[in-house]
């Protein structure tokens, strides 16, 4: 059973989404929060499976709340949904360290997969917002989407360090170590180490030429 944490400000919004998460049998509504000071609260009392972010709340918003939620708990999972298709939310989110983000006009079926999904570790981007992350990978804007921890992370990658030796040289979890990287390579737009690693030299966050980094870490996992 995942379970969910709803925050919302509008108790409509909320209503409804409890309606539909608790009639599919493999998730449960374990908590409702109305702004992001109860989330975080909420997060550390139910430490839910999936917490359901929306951005746009008064005091503290959802950005924040991420933020806060994800600087006490590396592992936790935040699926932002939310009205706002900008890019700058967009990025402020995943750099707060949402794993995911999607929008209020998705269909109930993908927002239930995207729980699902959020759950497992993957990271759901409504295609809007992925297109807003490629574009600022592209444009070079590094220091805006990953946080410090995430370039750490692919620093390290990009030295050849396998996961459980990332994991021991920053002392977390490897289950931390590849949520990270996952939604590293979901902001980064490539498919796999090989790619995140070559990525990470040609854009200086190694040591290492790029050219030498195509054989090493090929085959790390």
């Amino acid at each position: 059973m995942i379970e969910v944490l709803i925050v919302d400000d509008y108790s409509a919004v909320r209503s409804g989404l409890r309606q539909l998460i608790d009639a599919t049998p493999d998730l449960r509504v374990v908590g409702e929060a109305g702004g992001g000071d109860q989330a975080v609260a909420m997060t550390r009392q139910l430490a839910p499976d999936v917490i359901l972010m929306d951005l746009s709340m008064p005091i503290c918003d959802g950005v924040e709340a991420t933020r806060r939620i994800i600087n006490e708990d590396p592992e936790a999972r935040v699926l932002v949904l939310t009205a706002q298709t900008d890019r700058e939310r967009t990025i402020e989110a995943i750099a707060a360290g949402a794993i995911g983000y999607l929008v209020k006009d998705v269909e109930p079926p993908h927002l239930l997969e995207s729980l699902r999904s959020a759950c497992r570790g993957e990271s759901p981007l409504d295609p809007r917002a992925a297109r807003a992350l490629v574009r600022a990978v592209a444009e070079a804007h590094l220091e805006p989407i990953l946080s410090s921890r995430e370039r750490e992370v692919l620093a390290l990658l990009g030295d050849g360090l396998a996961n459980k030796q990332i994991a021991r040289r920053l002392e977390i979890s490897e289950k931390t170590v590849k949520n990270h990287l996952t939604k590293i390579f979901s902001i980064l737009g490539v498919s796999g180490r090989t790619a995140a690693a070559l990525w990470a030299a040609r854009n200086g966050l190694t040591d290492t030429p790029a050219s030498g980094r195509r054989e090493s870490t090929a085959t790390r996992k």
